[in-house]
């Protein structure tokens, strides 16, 4: 990985345009080939970006400082370096992946298993499919064929619906995906979580981690 923190602007054209204006930045450029460039007030969400595959030209002579990243499909993102304030590269081997707690874990199981759960006609495409950022719990189908994104927590907050968001907007740029719309599912969602998920169009569902495994509930039932 390469960390480059310059003060520079940044423009990307492709299906729209859009400009960054001169400002410190945070320029991370990954092993898989991404770029992204960061603010130092949005967490971990970059400004503007470039998922692989995708090239990194860097100029030379009148255009030294400028970087051109395009993308199999000619998009690009041009940066500016006005002042280069710290360029450093790391190597950080192959990640062992996120361990999911052991609950969690088996309700993506159970679920993959019983997608049917989510909707009447739902099918199940893979678990832990995979991302330029991280995998995505489900990905599966609707009754109407469409892709839908599904990530599991055991208690839904705030965060988990930010990183759903992450995946949406990424996979959304696929032509063979798109339009990916997304589900949050969770034995419990707070309040703040469900309100943020239904504003950005997100669904919610909460999940019976005894009904997935098939075990009755022991309360009492008229019916």
């Amino acid at each position: 990985m390469r960390l480059v923190i310059a003060r520079c602007s940044v423009d990307y054209a492709g299906r729209l345009t859009a400009h960054l204006p001169s400002a410190p930045r945070l320029i991370l450029v990954k092993a898989d080939g991404s770029v992204s460039i960061h603010a130092d007030d949005r967490a971990y969400k970059p400004l503007n970006w470039m998922s692989p595959p995708c090239t990194l030209k860097e100029g030379s002579g009148d255009d030294a400082g400028v970087w051109t990243v395009v993308n199999k499909a000619g998009e690009k993102l041009i940066i500016t370096m006005e002042e280069v304030l710290h360029d450093s590269s790391h190597e950080l081997g192959v990640d062992p992946g996120l361990i999911k707690d052991g609950v969690e874990a088996h309700l993506q199981e159970l679920l993959a298993d019983r997608i049917e759960t989510l909707g009447e006609g739902y099918s199940l495409i893979r678990r832990e499919y995979m991302t330029a950022i991280g995998p995505v719990d489900i990905l599966c189908r609707d009754a109407d064929g469409q892709t839908v994104a599904v990530e599991i927590k055991r208690r839904g907050e705030i965060d988990g619906v930010e990183q759903l968001t992450r995946y949406l907007e990424l996979l959304n740029r696929d032509p063979h995906l798109a339009p990916v719309k997304g589900i949050f599912a969770a034995q419990e969602i707070k309040p703040q979580a469900r309100v943020l998920a239904t504003d950005r169009g997100i669904g919610c569902t909460i999940l019976d981690y005894n009904a997935l495994r098939g075990i009755e509930d022991d309360k009492l039932r008229l019916f």
